[in-house]
């Protein structure tokens, strides 16, 4: 199935009933997801053509997920400096744009897409709903670049959270349990389905929360960026790095997943992809300024705007990007889940398959990655 007509909508792994925003937060999340399909999906009409003179390899288009943030900054540089079409040859790209992790995982194990770049927490879910029959990872794309954000007036420091409403993007995200992880480690006590608990988590999707920062209907949020940077433009704080509390200030943030059959029947297309990836986190770490300019021109057509200058400069220099998995934070990063009681004792031994990311690395004169084990 194309992305060009979406499969019928169905419950995304691992999604439980959520708290009840206000009226107002709602009616921004409606006005936000009622033309998207996987209710926070569409199509990005700024995908390039493929090239008439490139070879076609084994599929005649590969359709690749992402989000508009900047953590997701190897598909908005790639894809708007023509660098995965290149890869690709005659091969088309299609795209779909989503706004959180579980929606994407739907839209993969429909067959919507068949590559996509994803947090951690989604693809550990994907994986273990599924027994480790849908999906791989393949490649890590970004560490880095989360933050909690405050109301300085109500929250002047840690002790204060108590009461107090914080958003994440979407319940069993990657931000939704780095938050709930952490609150749990403080002692607070919250139901992880509701939000409900000492600290009201609220699930608001990342378009909406810097409206509903601005209307008083959270007190902060904990997400990525540029949503981190946008909210400090609007008068919050920045209260903790997420990368303060990992060793070595790394954590992977966004993996790139491919569908097991898709991988199964495409090996060659899956290559060129990650060859894309990796000539695109080659040149974003060559040329940082024009990186964060192409990312935000890629912004631009999927939204009709770009992000101020202020903004784009401190969200592009919060985030890492890298080809490593960081298995091993993936691995803490499922403990966490665990503890703050979204997930039981996963399995995920074979969630990655690294061989065709280490054959384009090699090719590169590069060093291998490692799995972890996993």
């Amino acid at each position: 199935m194309t992305a060009d007509r979406p499969p019928r909508t169905h419950r995304p792994p691992h999604t439980f009933t959520t708290r009840p925003v206000t009226a107002a937060v709602a009616g921004l999340l409606l006005l936000a997801l009622s033309a998207c399909g996987y209710g926070s999906q569409k199509t990005d009409t700024a995908a390039p053509a493929a090239n008439p003179g490139g070879k076609k390899l084994s599929a005649d288009s590969v359709t690749i997920g992402y989000f508009a943030n900047i953590t997701h900054a190897t598909p908005l540089v790639g894809l708007q400096q023509g660098l995965f079409q290149k890869a690709l040859g005659g091969t088309r790209i299609k795209t779909q744009v989503f706004n959180a992790g579980p929606s994407e995982i739907e839209a993969l194990n429909a067959g919507a897409i068949d590559i996509g770049w994803l947090g951690p927490s989604p693809a550990i879910n994907g994986y273990v709903k599924s027994h480790g029959q849908d999906l791989k990872i393949i490649a890590g794309s970004a560490s880095g670049g989360v933050s909690l954000v405050v109301n300085p007036n109500k929250i002047k420091s840690l002790d204060d959270l108590k009461g107090k409403r914080i958003a994440s993007p979407q319940l069993g995200n990657t931000q939704d349990v780095a938050l709930l992880n952490y609150l749990a480690s403080k002692g607070f006590k919250e139901d992880p389905q509701t939000g409900k608990g000492d600290v009201t988590v609220e699930r608001i999707d990342n378009k909406t929360t810097p409206i509903a920062f601005q209307q008083g209907q959270i007190d902060g949020a904990w997400v990525p960026e540029p949503t981190a940077s946008q909210l400090v433009a609007k008068g919050a704080r920045t209260l903790l790095d997420e990368k303060t509390l990992w060793k070595n200030g790394q954590f992977v943030i966004t993996n790139v997943v491919v569908s097991q059959k898709f991988l199964k029947e495409h090996p060659d297309v899956v290559e060129a992809v990650l060859r894309g990836s990796v000539d695109t986190n080659a040149w974003i770490k060559a040329n940082p300024a024009q990186a964060a300019q192409a990312a935000n021109a890629q912004l631009q057509k999927l939204s009709g705007k770009p992000l101020p200058a202020g903004v784009l400069n401190t969200a592009f220099k919060n985030v890492e990007v890298t080809d490593d998995p960081l298995a091993d934070t993936l691995r803490e990063e499922a403990d966490h889940a665990v503890q703050a009681g979204l997930l039981t004792s996963p399995d995920l031994h074979g969630i990655y398959d690294l061989t065709l990311l280490n054959k384009v690395l090699k090719a590169e004169g590069r060093p291998s990655v490692s799995d972890a084990g996993l």
